[in-house]
């Protein structure tokens, strides 16, 4: 009974790191309509031959004090990172990341769960910690050096960058909270529910 009760308190903080990780995945989400905004608009620039689409006098983070064609393209890449950026730990909180399955079918649960949990211990969570410091150390000097576009776009970059270890960081407790879960998991009988009433 000890076991089974460590194990239903490991699926427990399992699941609520991998609920906390998933929720900017969820709410970036919506970047997709303001991705498809920008798409059309800078279609429309583009056919109309307009270089400068807006200018204001106070300074904003990323944009400057112009919204020109070449930084409303920039935009467009920049929203499709930061979507994916965040929706990383999500697609593994739901399961739905990218799997060997003509092998990963043929496992049952309790299969699946040991290698999930090898590999996210041994290749998920030391890729995404390295990343992670380099991606940090990548803003970091952007900052420093106050990086902006090269050719008249987007400025302050650094808010760009720090997507890729904000990104890393999710990735990390995603897949903590996943190895948690599934030794949690691993201590019960296959097939049961640690979170189920009738075992409670």
């Amino acid at each position: 009974m000890a076991k089974q009760a460590v194990g239903r308190a490991l699926v427990r903080l399992g699941n609520a790191l991998m609920d906390i990780s998933a929720a900017p995945g969820r709410w970036s989400a919506w970047l997709v309509l303001v991705l498809v905004l920008v798409a059309v608009v800078g279609v429309i620039g583009a056919q109309l031959q307009v270089n400068v689409l807006a200018t204001w006098e106070t300074r904003l983070p990323l944009l400057g004090q112009r919204l020109s064609m070449t930084g409303l393209s920039e935009l467009q890449w920049h929203l499709l990172s930061v979507i994916i950026m965040l929706a990383g730990a999500y697609a593994l909180r739901q399961d739905t990341h990218i799997r060997v399955d003509l092998f990963s079918s043929r496992f049952s649960p309790r299969t699946r769960q040991i290698i999930d949990t090898l590999g996210d211990l041994f290749l998920l969570l030391p890729f995404f910690a390295l990343l992670m410091w380099f991606s940090f150390k990548s803003t970091q000097t952007a900052f420093n050096f106050g990086e902006q576009s090269n050719s008249g776009g987007l400025v302050d970059r650094y808010l760009v960058k720090a997507i890729l270890p904000i990104g890393c960081g999710l990735l990390l407790l995603a897949g903590t909270g996943r190895i948690l879960r599934n030794v949690g998991l691993l201590l019960w009988p296959e097939g049961a529910d640690p979170l189920s009433k009738e075992t409670a």
